[in-house]
């Protein structure tokens, strides 16, 4: 989309704004099918440096998703600019008949780049 959609944005806003990570959301990107999840970007960070933090190899940069958040991230009562990404969690890319990965992963991604998508998170059923 070259404008983001206004719902989709008031949707992560809404996100943001309750701290909730139950809203589940399936959304077309460049091709790819991508459900999962929405969780507040602070909490999406967290998570995602915890993971880093516990690699040998990729320890040095967690601190890369802490920082950005700055001291304790955004001060209650204050206006906040909308979102510009979605945050994902125990998210999968549909492929065929699997989910990549099975577990779901961590997505960041842009809203203006969502071309279409739909409430709710697909998953298939054994036949």
């Amino acid at each position: 989309m070259s404008k983001p959609d206004d719902l989709l944005v008031a949707i992560a806003a809404a996100v943001e704004s309750q701290q909730t990570n139950q809203m589940s959301l399936t959304v077309l990107v460049q091709g790819a099918v991508i459900t999962g999840r929405l969780a507040p970007e602070s909490a999406w960070r967290r998570r995602v440096a915890e993971v880093l933090a516990d690699s040998d190899r990729l320890g040095p940069f967690a601190g890369l998703f802490m920082d950005s958040e700055g001291k304790g991230g955004s001060r209650r009562g204050e206006p906040q600019p909308p979102p510009s990404y979605l945050h994902f969690h125990v998210a999968r890319i549909l492929q065929g008949t699997v989910g990549i990965p099975e577990t779901g992963g961590m997505y960041r991604i842009a809203i203006k780049d969502v071309s279409a998508w739909t409430m709710g998170d697909f998953s298939y059923s054994e036949p």
